[in-house]
């Protein structure tokens, strides 16, 4: 049975950084025989979290509990639970992942167990089953990126172990903002071909 990996894309901007490095992570676990969707959140209707908590409250639910909210998301995470491997992907924005992978990320909740009165939050999914794989790219060096923006990467760390991954790489692309159409170079699409490829190893 093929390997299932799933892509949670940030970007507001198609076919150029984000979008064009996980085009290429899908590619090189597809060479290997995975089975790949790609979810475009700014495609997607994703409430903002009411933080309303009801999905926190019981113990007993499985991986994930139910939203309120009648949107996307819970087609979106239904695709998430049946993955084995897992790709995230967000510019940098104001310092910050974009606001569409920020709204996403909140809704991820439902795999919390925090009822009312108790003192912290408990992941629903206690042991990591699957692999994960980070994007993030960024108008300065990729080098500075990595020491002084770290919100974007913690972010994108934090919603994989949410969702039951655990990270083995982050890809960060520097120097995203020379010109208006700007494309990642041979070389990158390399590094993001080979991260797919590891994908499912």
């Amino acid at each position: 049975m093929a390997r299932k990996v799933v892509a949670i894309v940030g970007t507001y901007r198609k076919a150029r950084t984000i979008d064009s490095a996980v085009d290429e992570i899908l590619k090189g676990a597809e060479a290997h025989g995975a089975e790949t969707v790609k979810i475009d959140l700014i495609d997607k209707h994703v409430e903002f979290c009411r933080n309303c908590r009801s999905c926190t409250q019981e113990d007993d639910v499985g991986v994930r509990a139910e939203c309120v909210q009648e949107d996307d998301m819970a087609a979106i995470l239904e695709q998430v639970d049946g993955a084995d491997a897992l790709v995230l992907a967000s510019p940098v924005n104001f310092f910050r992942a974009t606001a569409v992978m920020k709204r996403f990320t909140e809704r991820l909740l439902v795999y919390v167990y925090w009822p009312w009165g108790k003192g912290g939050p408990k992941l629903r999914i206690r042991r990591p089953g699957k692999k994960a794989v980070t994007v993030t790219s960024s108008a300065c060096p990729a080098f500075v990126g990595r020491i002084f923006i770290r919100a974007p990467l913690s972010l994108l760390k934090t919603a994989a172990r949410c969702m039951g991954a655990k990270v083995q790489k982050s890809l960060y692309f520097g120097l995203a903002a020379k010109s208006e159409d700007a494309t990642l170079k041979k070389k990158s699409l390399l590094k993001a071909y080979r991260a797919g490829e590891e994908l499912i190893s």
